[in-house]
C-alpha cells in the first residue's frame, strides 16, 4: 500500500491542498460580499434587503468565517513546516492573511451580528463591517502574490531552488513592508473607507498596494 501521504511532505502537501481549499472559500466570499452583495443593498427595496440579511447573509458568514479560521490555522501548520526555509516574501502574505483572519473574527462577524439582530447601533456596526472587509479587499491582492512568490517567483529562489530571502531584500525591507501594512490596518480600526469606498477603487489600490509592497522589498 503506498502510504507516501503519511510521510512529512505527504502531510504537508495535505495541509496545503487544505489551505488552498479553504483560502478559495474565504476570498471568493469575500469578493462575493464586496463586488455583489454589497453592491445589490445599495439598490436593492427595503424587503429584499431585509429578506437577505435575515436568511442569505448568515449562511454565507458561517462558511466566510469558518474557511479564515481554517485557512489561517493549516497556514500555521505549513509556516512550521517550512520554519527553517522561509522568506520575506511568505512572511509578507502571512502578515496580511493573519490581519485579514483577525478582521473576519475580531470586527467583521461582530458587528455583522449586531446588523442582522437589528441592533440600535446596527449603522455603526454596519460601517465598522464595511471598512474592515475592504480593508481585507484591499489587502487579497498582495497577500496572494506574496504566497505564490514565495516559492514560484525567481528572485525568492535560489539557483539549487532552495528558499532565499527576497532578492535585495533586507530586514529595512521588512520593517518598512510592516509600517505600511500597520497603518493600513490602523485605518480598518479608527480611519475611513476612503478610496476603497468603490468596488473599482478596492481593485484598483489593492493592485496598487501589491506593487509597493514588491518594491519595498526589492529596493531596500
Amino acid at each position: 500500500m503506498d502510504i507516501s501521504l503519511l510521510s512529512a511532505s505527504g502531510l504537508e502537501y495535505l495541509f496545503r491542498w487544505g489551505h488552498f481549499l479553504f483560502g478559495v472559500t474565504w476570498v471568493g466570499l469575500l469578493y462575493y460580499f464586496n463586488f455583489v452583495q454589497t453592491e445589490y443593498f445599495k439598490v436593492a427595496d427595503p424587503d429584499a434587503k431585509a429578506d437577505v440579511l435575515q436568511k442569505l447573509a448568515p449562511r454565507a458568514l458561517w462558511w466566510f468565517r469558518w474557511a479564515a479560521m481554517f485557512t489561517f490555522l493549516s497556514g500555521l501548520v505549513l509556516l512550521f513546516f517550512k520554519a527553517a526555509a522561509a522568506n520575506l516574501y511568505i512572511y509578507t502574505g502571512a502578515l496580511l492573511g493573519t490581519l485579514m483572519f483577525l478582521n473576519v473574527w475580531l470586527i467583521i462577524w461582530p458587528n455583522q451580528k449586531k446588523v442582522i439582530a437589528g441592533a440600535a447601533d446596527a449603522a455603526a456596526a454596519g460601517a465598522a463591517a464595511g471598512l474592515a472587509s475592504r480593508t481585507n479587499t484591499l489587502f487579497s491582492a498582495p497577500m496572494l502574490f506574496f504566497m505564490g512568490a514565495s516559492t514560484h517567483l525567481p528572485a525568492g529562489m535560489a539557483p539549487d531552488g532552495a528558499y532565499t530571502i527576497a532578492s535585495g531584500a533586507s530586514s529595512v525591507a521588512m520593517v518598512i513592508a510592516i509600517v505600511v501594512i500597520l497603518a493600513l490596518q490602523a485605518n480598518a480600526l479608527w480611519g475611513k473607507t476612503g478610496p476603497i469606498t468603490s468596488v473599482k477603487g478596492a481593485i484598483g489600490y489593492s493592485l496598487l498596494l501589491t506593487l509597493v509592497l514588491y518594491l519595498i522589498l526589492e529596493a531596500f
